[in-house]
């Protein structure tokens, strides 16, 4: 019961991240194809791993952030995704979820849409927001979205209209939930991949992105809060994900579970997003610490074991990043911990004292750490294999902040508690 009201006090609230184009016209706009030099068009960035795209670093960082537009977007947990010049953000004014189109350079609503997506919140977690939790996708000309009671929709990205949509939201029970659904899809080989269900068990998915015909579909354990990743193992592209008591390795074509590596949790709280840093993928929780394992294959036999485990680490909301091999990332012990592992040993580098926040997300850009703090302060530190030096603090969320901050070339994106915020350089 403890940890449940603290989950729902505080940090919970931070949960709840293809086709062709040539270009399209709508009244005194025009969208172009995503483009890959300056986008962010999912879950941690274009190839999820948190790492700016080098055409969105700024050559230096100013001295101040000036303020930009802004835009009352609606409550939510779901990060915004950029590319064409425009920005898609996922939001909620209940009982309805809203998606939206804006104009990056201008801040001009572009297209909206509404849609009734009712949503009953567990009792231990009535103090937060109802999400959405998870990040949309953009893909080529269009956005797909993955809402807080599972409904899957796939938007033409130019005008907003609904191209198809999938409603799971009778296959779950929300008060199972502590946030509802929050992993973001995923797009593998002109696929769409999704994880519904809840404490009872679940269904990985995966529909045609252009069609939404269902290509395949293999029931197995819940999902977890995390978000999959792709990965390459002995020459097998595969899902790696967390499931509610577990972490796995899903064929991307069949959904069949390869792997599987117990991580039982005492509230289901699997939440950080797996990294994968050469052969070895790391996970953590907050009650269990951070783990390296390892996944090999002999003959059709898949095997998965602990290379390393640092009890010291235990992340909660905040996923790491890797840099250099080396994993850097925000600790809930003493009241917030910055960190950088060894990613190959889990050996500690080096740690912070304390007092650092109850929840950061972090991004690589270049050669330096951006961090959106809940708080809504923004910090640039250097990466370094010998400590942690905020060189710059932006105010940037005027009020509660839990999505990663969205660099662009001209600017970052900055999603509060009710505003979506550009701040230039």
């Amino acid at each position: 019961m403890r940890h449940r009201l603290a989950f729902a006090t505080g940090l919970a609230a931070l949960l709840c991240v293809v086709g062709r184009l040539d270009g399209w016209t709508v009244p005194n706009l025009t969208f172009q194809p995503s483009n890959p030099p300056t986008s962010w068009p999912q879950w941690r960035g274009p190839s999820r791993d948190g790492v700016v795209p080098a055409a969105s670093v700024p050559k230096a960082w100013p001295a101040a952030l000036q303020e930009g537009w802004s835009a009352q977007v609606g409550e939510g947990y779901s990060t915004p995704v950029v590319g064409g010049g425009r920005v898609f953000v996922h939001s909620r004014r209940d009982p309805d979820e809203i998606v939206t189109a804006f104009d990056l350079a201008t801040g001009k609503q572009i297209w909206s849409d509404t849609h009734r997506a009712p949503f009953t919140k567990n009792q231990y977690a009535s103090a937060m927001a109802k999400g959405p939790n998870a990040t949309p996708l953009l893909a080529g000309s269009r956005l797909y979205t993955f809402g807080v009671s599972a409904v899957l929709t796939a938007y033409d990205a130019v005008s907003g209209r609904v191209v198809w949509r999938h409603d799971y939201t009778k296959d779950i029970d929300s008060s199972k939930l502590f946030c509802g659904t929050s992993a973001s899809p995923i797009l593998v080989d002109g696929a769409v991949l999704v994880h519904v269900g809840d404490d009872r068990g679940g269904v990985f998915r995966a529909f045609d992105a252009e069609t939404g015909r269902l290509r395949w579909e293999q029931k197995g354990p819940g999902p977890g809060y995390a978000s999959p990743v792709l990965a390459t193992i002995q020459g097998e592209k595969q899902i790696v994900t967390m499931t509610d008591k577990s972490v796995v390795g899903v064929s991307t074509g069949t959904g069949a579970i390869l792997w599987s590596f117990p991580f039982p949790d005492e509230w289901n709280e699997n939440i950080v997003t797996p990294v994968i840093a050469g052969s070895t993928i790391i996970v953590s929780g907050i009650r269990k610490g951070t783990f390296g394992l390892a996944v090999g294959k002999t003959g059709a036999a898949w095997s998965v074991t602990q290379k390393w485990h640092s009890p010291d680490t235990a992340m909660y909301m905040s996923t790491p990043v890797l840099h250099g091999g080396v994993l850097y990332g925000l600790s809930t012990k003493r009241k917030g911990q910055f960190f950088a592992l060894d990613s190959e040993t889990g050996r500690t580098l080096w740690m912070t004292d304390g007092r650092e926040g109850a929840n950061a997300h972090l991004v690589v850009a270049g050669a330096n750490l951006v961090v959106q703090l809940d708080s809504g302060e923004m910090l640039v530190a250097p990466v370094s294999k010998t400590g942690f030096k905020a060189e710059h603090r932006y105010p940037v969320g005027k009020s509660a902040t839990y999505t990663h901050p969205v660099l662009t070339p001209g600017g970052v994106l900055v999603r509060d508690q009710t505003h979506l915020r550009f701040w230039r350089y």
